[in-house]
């Protein structure tokens, strides 16, 4: 039985999320992997790999991302594996990543301020 790191996620939390916030998520445990990847810091990489793999998979498990969406999402975590694991990753692979995943994050954010902003947020 594989650990579960983001227990607040797995337990329910994750669900209550939208997808841009999801794949914010996902993408600063991407940004994590790629950094300790680039610096040789073995365990560090180790922890951000598990990590973001376990938020694209809760992700790709949402019911409400069924479809296009999770093709997509299931799509961009081969990408990320590609990074770590393909002897034949293009150079530019772990740059286009950050500015996919940078999207969300801006968009994540922007969600935020509007609640915030809201009546009774």
């Amino acid at each position: 039985m594989a650990r579960t790191l983001h227990k607040g996620a797995a337990g329910g939390g994750w669900a209550r999320l939208e997808l841009v916030e999801q794949l914010g998520n996902v993408g600063s445990e991407v940004e994590r992997t790629i950094r300790a990847h680039l610096a040789g810091r073995t365990k560090r990489f180790e922890g951000a790999l598990e990590r973001a793999l376990e938020l694209f998979d809760l992700t790709a498990e949402d019911p409400r991302w069924h479809g296009h969406r999770c093709q997509e999402i299931l799509r961009a975590r081969e990408e990320f594996c590609r990074l770590f694991f393909d002897p034949d990753v293009p150079p530019d692979s772990a740059e286009g990543l950050r500015r996919y995943f940078f999207g969300f994050a801006y968009a994540a954010r922007m969600l935020h301020y509007r609640r915030q902003d809201a009546p009774g947020g």
